[in-house]
């Protein structure tokens, strides 16, 4: 690998802003790096569909040999505070300047497939088709992946880099997260002078909260109360309030049960006071795991030893754009590229586990037959 082209280049693009469904700098940035690159590109419209000023790239490089066609994915978005980035780099280590993200999230993730690319192509190494797909909007919602245009994927294996980590791991096996968007109705009245006349919506609410279970209820499923939002003035009791809950799970019954537990007590709860809520129940996005014996395990397994790697195949209680691409059925697993302290100004990333996900990228695409 060219290191000083691979540091240089993520330097340059962590310097580049590109917030959630605000990409479409970024967006320009790479489609031109990867049309220089010889890579057919296309915008697909997940922008127009989640409120975006752009799409998920695909950009397909075509095979010098028949092999399966295989995805290479990142995603382009950055959390806040991610505007007006200055990367510097400490004893081999990238850092931001302290008052912004770094944006190795998930932009390491992108240098170190770019790399591999051109690797690839100087050296005139035999691989299969490739898509190269770089999502929007993948903090906060994985929009970019749900969004995508699977018509134009040809694809049934997939490896997205963009997991803390040493280079190595893999996430194989990640949870479903089921959303509860609960509005409890209250009823209002003058707290001071005829409160017995009110119907405290938050007081409802709490009552649903306490007789949950929440936060580790097992070791494959969790749930929690994210934000609680209502009313105006504390001499008036409160007739709304809005509630927004989760709750994850490797197994799908577990996560039916929890999910139903916790409709349950809402649901009670306005029983006991005589009121109602209205309740939203949305699955975010699907479990998956990869079984160790899977093709596309033992594909990376043999890609990271041959690099002198140790692969170490594990779970997460995350979500990413690989659950998403399971749930479309394309096998796929996470990467980890070495990313520290993500979504913090104290991100930071070592130079050689960059240099190490690129040579990770190249073995993969050469093992595949």
């Amino acid at each position: 690998m060219n290191r000083e082209r691979l540091v240089n280049e993520f330097m340059e693009m962590v310097q580049i802003t590109s917030l959630s469904l605000k990409e479409k700098n970024f967006s320009d940035f790479l489609c031109n790096k990867l049309k220089d690159l010889g890579l057919e590109v296309y915008i697909d419209a997940a922008g127009e569909k989640c409120g975006g000023n752009t799409g998920n790239i695909i950009a397909t490089l075509k095979g010098n040999v028949q092999a399966p066609t295989i995805m290479l994915g990142a995603h382009m978005d950055t959390v806040v505070p991610g505007e007006n980035i200055k990367p510097q780099i400490r004893d081999g280590v990238i850092y931001s300047d302290g008052t912004t993200i770094l944006g190795s999230d998930d932009k390491a993730g992108i240098a170190a497939i770019l790399e591999a690319i051109r690797y690839i192509k100087e050296n005139n190494l035999k691989h299969g088709d490739l898509e190269l797909v770089f999502f929007i909007a993948e903090e906060g919602g994985l929009f970019g992946s749900k969004h995508l245009d699977y018509s134009r994927v040809k694809s049934k294996m997939a490896f997205i880099l963009d997991s803390g980590g040493p280079v190595g791991d893999v996430i194989v096996q990640g949870p479903a997260q089921m959303k509860i968007f609960a509005d409890f109705k209250g009823k209002a009245a003058h707290a001071g002078v005829a409160p017995e006349n009110g119907i405290n919506a938050i007081q409802v609410a709490a009552r649903a909260i306490d007789n949950m279970k929440l936060l580790r209820i097992d070791h494959e499923t969790t749930a929690n109360v994210g934000t609680i939002a209502g009313g105006s003035a504390t001499n008036i009791v409160t007739d709304a309030v809005n509630v927004k809950f989760e709750a994850r799970s490797l197994n799908n019954d577990k996560l039916k049960k929890q999910t139903d537990h916790m409709v349950e007590c809402i649901n009670k709860a306005c029983e006991e006071f005589n009121t109602t809520c209205d309740i939203q129940v949305i699955l975010s996005y699907p479990a998956f795991t990869i079984e160790k014996e899977s093709d596309i395990a033992k594909l990376v397994t043999r890609a990271i030893e041959g690099i002198g790697l140790t692969a170490d195949l594990k779970s997460t209680g995350g979500g990413s754009d690989t659950n998403v691409l399971n749930g479309n059925d394309i096998a796929a697993v996470t990467l980890a590229i070495g990313m520290n302290n993500v979504h913090t100004t104290a991100e930071n990333i070592e130079i050689e586990s960059i240099v190490k996900s690129a040579e990770l990228v190249a073995a993969i695409i050469q093992h595949v037959q």
